[in-house]
């Protein structure tokens, strides 16, 4: 992504596959059910207008899991001397920094269905409560090594001051 307001630092590191699959995951089970419902009450109103709306849920389904891989390839991280930073965004771009020195905690969490995907979400606490900054997605290892290279950064910025 050639763009003017994002900084090229050294190498941007994307998120693994599995925060994709796993929210494409949880659309199909949204999405099948929501179609067979709306066929089924198609069958039970006998009218053939209704039929038309048997294909709303596959087709809001289909744009749904374009966008999921979409906003899943915007996201991107990047550790720098000085700071963190994370772009997402595919319509409005957002780019956070997060200086080391003002980090308080960095969070690493993963619910049940993430466990089963394998990935974990990174969560950076700073003074300010709008700066928070979130990784989500990130295989495990990946999640543990960035909370201890990031806390021991914090530390050692904070230190000086």
């Amino acid at each position: 992504m050639a763009d003017a307001q994002i900084p090229d630092p050294a190498p941007w590191q994307v998120l693994p596959p599995q925060l994709r699959r796993l929210r494409r995951t949880v659309l199909l089970a949204v999405t099948v059910p929501a179609t067979v419902l709306t066929a089924v009450i198609t069958v039970m109103l006998d009218d053939w207008p209704w039929l038309l709306l048997t294909a709303i849920p596959p087709v809001v389904g289909g744009m749904a899991w374009q966008s999921i891989g979409r906003v899943w390839h915007a996201w991107r991280y990047a550790e720098r001397e000085d700071d963190l930073l994370i772009s997402r965004g595919v319509l409005v771009q957002r780019l956070v920094v997060v200086p080391y020195g003002r980090m308080q905690l960095v969070d690493v969490s993963a619910g049940p269905l993430a466990r089963r995907f394998g990935i974990a979400r990174v969560q950076l606490h700073t003074a300010a409560a709008t700066s928070d900054a979130v990784i989500p997605g990130l295989r495990p290892a990946e999640a543990a090594r960035l909370r201890d290279a990031l806390t021991a950064r914090g530390e050692a910025r904070s230190a000086g001051l």
